[in-house]
């Protein structure tokens, strides 16, 4: 057996979007593994019958799909190389899970996602509506403009909205997400939904020939509350729910009502956890407020994602993250919940639900990913995708290791021993902060973690005030509170882990953490000395400006501070990372993607140079092409080297 090398995480294997069948005999889900040769990702299409499991399409770039029926399977893929900059399309194939080539069936000019067919010959897709590809003529009607028009474009960019630009997407001025209804035989595409408006979800009732969406129409800001609509396929609309009242994280029909999961902010801001509402002609009725966290929150570096929400008609199921998991939940239109799934340490990172047949993908045991079947309250693994991997994997022990902090809160936290841990001997560590801070750390399979125990290195981490999975107000660290109750939680717990492990020289402990993770990076660098290195990765320094630059910034980072450049700038500062920068002694490193619009680079820029005119060594990594995913799905080989980077930075100043 091989101890955890830096490129293993190429040798894991994801699961993403998995999906039963329309009578739930049969389900699909996309597999995708790192290439490190071509520095990509192959993706490719799953089947399991109930006869046997098997891969079914061989391109390496499948990665979203539906189901047609029982036999076939609809997926995007562009084989003949038709999209290109000037003139997007989007080709769709179909493919029979009984063998047989995949074969083109239908083209739209525009990318699109999320087919739902209406019936044999229509079907709804979300599609990219770009206006910065027409003009107004003289009438100020609006006609697509010529190649040559755009010939220029890319030597420049416009920018006359909120937000101009966002993560992993990159400019987004003036582009939306419109519902269109197209007509294949006919070869037409009609907007439903109007020109401004961006979509954030939608769902067809076949009953009543409804359509129910989610929007924000705006031309100058986007604010963080939508409005509910149906439309129907002649274009014809009834609003359901005026904008701005709602921050609306999940909608969908019940009854004949319409189920929200959605948050006023009034209390919490925009990280406030969503609560149930009914909705009619009538009007919106609370039903449920379980101040929980939505979906699956437990982080990983080596997993794939999935629906975290499912309408049956007279129940939904949803996926809630409680503590340092998450399950399967069921709720009726009363607002009564209940568990599905057994409440197990791990993960379950997405699931469907078809004609009573629950799936989903988990992982258990700190292992990775695989897929389960839900039958009378157990779970049954039916794949082995990843058995192979752990089995030639000596993998270093995790040990639960909780602490009561100063206020009384008994807070979540692990360690992990070196491989080969022999008590005798003195060992560094490494304590690893999660972003967010709204997420959790739990008990599944880490590769840098664990690459770092195969090194020699103790790790520890914990879930301190801000995580995700306890409710609103262990969450809520905004305004003042910001760094101070997470960082006095996570030096508690550094103490916590230092008294129990006396194997630890303190005197080589070093500190990591991105997004959030990296804002208590640099904010620990400027508040104690107690760590011999630190690497600061996507990070916040300096809240004046992020919350003018970035994807985010304009609402979520005013509304985690509590204040405004022209309000408060001085809580601003107060809680900025680098109005400390000149206390700063430990040696640091910072690594930054030029494309992480959620955390600028400005930020790690600012940073770098305050330490360095400071006199203190400091050191920075800058990837190109990157973005804000870089250390879960960026390029393969900067994967390596982000990861080396951080890693030969600690031995340098922890082990020398």
């Amino acid at each position: 057996m091989k101890s955890v090398s830096i490129t293993d995480f190429a040798e894991t294997r994801s699961i993403n979007g998995i999906t039963l069948s329309p009578s739930g005999k049969n389900l699909a889900f996309s597999v995708k593994q790192a290439d490190m040769e071509g520095d990509c990702y192959q993706q490719h299409l799953w089947v399991r019958t109930p006869e046997r499991l098997f891969r079914l399409t061989g391109g390496g770039q499948e990665g979203s799909f539906c189901w047609l029926d029982d036999d076939t399977i609809l997926f995007p893929g562009d084989r003949a190389k038709r999209h290109t900059d000037e003139q997007p399309c989007t080709v769709f194939n179909r493919i029979s899970i009984h063998g047989g080539e995949a074969e083109e069936w239908f083209v739209l000019p525009f990318k699109a996602e999320e087919p739902v067919f209406v019936d044999e010959n229509r079907l709804l897709v979300l599609g990219e509506y770009d206006h910065s590809r027409f003009t107004a003529g003289e009438d100020g009607a609006l006609r697509p403009r010529t190649k040559e028009e755009m010939a220029d474009d890319s030597r420049w960019e416009i920018f006359d909205e909120l937000p101009f630009w966002a993560n992993g997407k990159g400019i987004v001025n003036k582009k939306r997400k419109r519902l269109y209804l197209c007509d294949i035989r006919e070869n037409t595409q009609t907007p439903l939904t109007p020109p401004m408006m961006q979509v954030s979800e939608f769902r067809w009732r076949a009953e009543t020939g409804d359509i129910l969406v989610v929007g924000t129409e705006y031309t100058d800001i986007c604010r963080q509350k939508q409005q509910v609509t149906l439309f129907r396929l002649d274009g014809s609309s009834t609003c359901l729910l005026p904008q701005d009242v709602l921050d609306i994280d999940a909608a969908g029909f019940l009854g004949d009502q319409v189920l929200l999961a959605a948050s006023d902010q009034k209390r919490y801001g925009t990280s406030q956890n969503p609560a149930f509402y009914l909705l009619n002609r009538e009007g919106c009725k609370l039903i449920c407020d379980p101040d929980i966290s939505l979906g699956n929150s437990v982080g990983s570096d080596c997993a794939g994602g999935g629906r975290r929400i499912c309408f049956t008609g007279d129940q939904v199921l949803y996926l809630e993250t409680r503590g340092h998991s998450s399950l399967l939940m069921e709720m009726d239109g009363n607002g009564q919940a209940r568990p599905l799934s057994p409440h197990l340490p791990g993960r379950i990172d997405g699931f469907d639900w078809k004609n009573g047949v629950i799936a989903y993908t988990a992982i258990r045991e700190q292992g990775l990913q695989e897929v389960y079947l839900l039958e009378n309250g157990e779970e049954r693994q039916v794949t082995r995708l990843n058995e192979d991997f752990l089995k030639d994997r000596r993998l270093a022990p995790l040990h639960y290791l909780p602490f009561t902090d100063s206020e009384g809160v008994t807070i979540d936290g692990w360690v992990i021993e070196p491989l080969d841990y022999d008590p005798n001997r003195s060992y560094p560590a490494i304590l690893d902060v999660h972003g967010g801070p709204k997420t959790a750390y739990g008990e599944v399979f880490f590769h840098e973690m664990q690459f770092w125990a195969a090194q020699g290195y103790f790790v520890f981490f914990c879930n301190p005030h801000g995580s995700s999975g306890r409710g609103n107000e262990f969450s809520d660290i905004f305004g003042e509170q910001y760094g101070v109750r997470d960082y006095a939680d996570i030096m508690e717990f550094t103490d916590h882990v230092l008294k129990h492990y006396p194997q630890i020289d303190e005197k080589r402990v070093g500190m990591t953490g991105g997004s959030y993770g990296g804002f208590m990076a640099n904010w620990i660098v400027g508040h104690t000395r107690r760590f011999a290195a630190v690497a600061s990765q996507r990070s916040i320094a300096n809240y004046v400006s992020k919350c003018l630059t970035t994807d985010i910034g304009y609402y979520h980072n005013l509304s985690a501070l509590e204040a405004s450049p022209w309000d408060n700038v001085a809580q601003l500062w107060d809680h900025s990372p680098l109005k400390y920068a000149d206390q700063a002694v430990t040696p640091t490193i910072f690594i930054q993607s030029d494309e992480d619009y959620r955390c600028w680079m400005g930020d790690a820029i600012q940073m770098f140079t305050a330490l360095k005119m400071h006199g203190v060594p400091a050191r920075m990594c800058l990837f190109h092409e990157e973005n804000h995913e870089l250390s879960r799905s960026g390029k393969p080989k900067n994967r390596v080297k982000r990861l080396d980077e951080i890693t030969r930075w600690f031995d340098q100043w922890l082990k020398a």
